[in-house]
């Protein structure tokens, strides 16, 4: 029994370390700054196969260029590379500038979801979540025997 209160004891740790955020802070108080226009995409109900990719707007309002160094989604449901090319600009946005993070999720998956992007940069905050969530319906039936 002690055996397993300690096997128990040692997987929330693990569950608990594995679960933090590992966002490094800028000291530097002229570091960019993204800030998201909305944090949250609900995508609303959808049908099955419609088109999935939404558009998170931003801005830095930070001092300095502010670059976007990856965006990944949390599962494979959730693309940031559409047709190919990087769903966010590959190019610094200046101070007071703005842009489009671009994600695509698989509306051939029915039922509600909601899942985290998470987007890496040089913003005072290393790393930003957005989110997306909705339901997609169910795949219609074709008609037999016509």
């Amino acid at each position: 029994m002690k055996k397993f209160l300690s096997l128990l004891v040692v997987m929330f740790g693990l569950n608990l370390n594995s679960s933090a955020q590992s966002v490094i802070p800028n000291p530097d108080p002229n570091a960019p700054e993204i800030k998201f226009e909305s944090e949250v995409i609900d995508y609303g109900t959808i049908e099955y196969d419609a088109n999935g990719i939404r558009e998170f707007k931003f801005t830095n309002v930070g001092k300095t260029p502010l670059t976007i160094t990856s965006v990944t989604g949390e599962c494979g449901c959730t693309a940031t590379t559409i047709d190919g090319k990087p769903g966010w600009p590959q190019e610094p946005i200046l101070p007071g500038k703005g842009g489009v993070i671009k994600v695509k999720y698989d509306t051939k998956r029915e039922g509600r979801f909601e899942k985290n992007v998470t987007v890496t940069s040089n913003s005072k905050l290393s790393t930003a979540k957005v989110r997306i969530k909705g339901e997609i319906k169910a795949k219609p039936t074709t008609a037999e025997g016509n």
